[in-house]
C-alpha cells in the first residue's frame, strides 16, 4: 500500500503550517490570544523572521521524512546526522537560520556528536518529556503505512519509539509518538477522524497496557483512554504545554472539537504556550482528515519554502519506502 503525493503532501503542509501559524506567538499567555486571535500567517513577534517560516518542529520532520525517502528504511544515525546539520549548518529551515532548538533535544545531539550511540542519546528522566520527539513523528506514520498500512506489528511500535529515543527516550514520551501514529495510520486509511482518533487511542490503551514498562504510564494518559469525556472538557481544562502530555491532549482536543483543517489550527494557535507544536501536531493530522483541499490556499501559497519541502514529498513518495 503506497500513498499517493497529494496525501503526503496534505500531512506534512497540514504540519509545516501549523507550525508557522504558532511561531509568531510561540509563549503567549491564551488570555493575550484571546483578545487578539491569530487568524491568518504573522511575521515576527516571538521570533525574528517573516510570517510563513516554520520552526524546528517542521525542520527535524522534514530531516527525517528525507532519511526515510533517502535509504529507503529506518537508519538512526542517518536521522542524527541530518539533526546535527540541521543544528550546526541550518539546513531544512526556512530562513537559512536555525532559531529554536529545545533543551532535550540539543543535549542529545550533543551526545551524538561525543561519540553517543543514537538510541543512548535521548534523555531518560522525567524531566525529559517535552514534546521534542512527538512533534517530529509525522513521517513514521507515512513510513509504517506503506508498508504495513493500519494494521502496525510490535516491531512497528518499537521503531515509533526507537526513532522517539533518539532526543526523548522516556516512555512517556515514546508512547505519545505511538498514540499519534497508531491514530494516524487509521487516518491515511480512510477513516472518519473522530473514529480515527477513537479507535488508535483505544489500540494504543491495548497495546501499552500488556507491556510492563509502558503499563507503569498508563495513568498519565488516563484522560485520554475515556476519550467521550475528554472531548466535552472546557478550554480552561485542556494544558497546551511543552510537556509531551500536555501537547497531546491539546492537539486532539482541538481535532475533536473542530469541523475544518482552518478552524482546527487556528484553535490550536489560539489556546497559547507552546502554540506552533500545537498547531502542528493537530495540523498534521487535521490535514490526513481534510485534505489538501481543505487546507486553506492562502496558507499554502505564503508557506516559506513551499518549494523545498514538495520536493521532499516527491522524493519520499517516489522512493516507495
Amino acid at each position: 500500500m503506497t500513498l499517493d503525493l497529494i496525501t503526503t503532501k496534505a500531512m506534512i503542509y497540514g504540519h509545516a503550517i501549523g507550525d508557522a501559524l504558532g511561531v509568531p506567538v510561540e509563549f503567549e499567555k491564551r488570555e493575550t490570544l484571546t483578545a487578539n486571535p491569530v487568524q491568518e500567517m504573522r511575521g515576527f513577534g516571538s521570533y525574528d523572521v517573516p510570517a510563513g517560516a516554520w520552526s524546528d518542529d517542521t525542520s527535524m520532520t522534514l530531516c527525517l521524512l528525507d532519511s526515510l525517502a533517502g535509504l529507503g528504511c529506518i537508519d538512526h544515525a542517518d536521522i542524527m546526522n541530518r539533526f546535527i546539520r540541521w543544528m550546526d549548518k541550518a539546513e531544512y529551515t526556512p530562513t537559512g537560520v536555525m532559531f529554536d532548538i529545545g533543551r532535550a533535544t540539543m543535549q542529545s545531539l550533543m551526545k551524538y556528536v561525543h561519540g553517543t550511540e543514537p538510541l543512548l542519546c535521548g534523555g531518560r528522566s522525567g524531566y525529559d518529556n517535552g514534546n521534542g520527539s512527538l512533534m517530529r513523528i509525522a513521517p513514521m506514520a507515512l513510513y509504517l503505512f506503506n508498508k504495513h498500512g493500519a494494521d502496525l506489528s510490535a516491531d512497528d511500535m518499537q521503531d515509533i519509539h526507537e526513532v522517539s529515543m533518539l532526543t526523548h527516550a522516556h516512555v512517556r514520551s515514546q508512547m505519545a509518538c505511538g498514540i499519534y501514529v497508531l491514530i494516524a495510520v487509521r487516518l491515511l486509511d480512510g477513516m472518519e477522524l473522530s473514529d480515527a482518533i477513537r479507535t488508535g487511542i483505544a489500540c494504543a490503551r491495548t497495546i501499552y497496557d500488556e507491556q510492563e514498562d509502558f503499563r507503569l504510564e498508563m495513568e498519565t494518559y488516563g484522560r485520554l483512554w475515556d476519550i467521550e469525556a475528554f472531548q466535552v472538557l472546557p478550554m480552561d481544562i485542556i494544558r497546551s504545554s511543552g510537556y509531551v502530555v500536555d501537547t497531546l491532549e491539546a492537539a486532539l482536543w482541538c481535532l475533536l472539537n473542530t469541523a475544518d483543517y482552518r478552524e482546527c489550527v487556528l484553535k490550536a494557535v489560539n489556546l497559547g504556550e507552546d502554540t506552533d507544536t500545537v498547531a502542528a501536531i493537530a495540523g498534521g493530522l487535521a490535514g490526513i482528515a481534510y485534505g489538501w483541499e481543505g487546507i486553506p490556499q492562502e496558507w499554502k501559497d505564503g508557506l516559506l519554502r513551499s518549494d523545498f519541502i514538495e520536493r521532499l514529498c516527491i522524493s519520499f513518495v517516489e522512493s516507495r519506502v
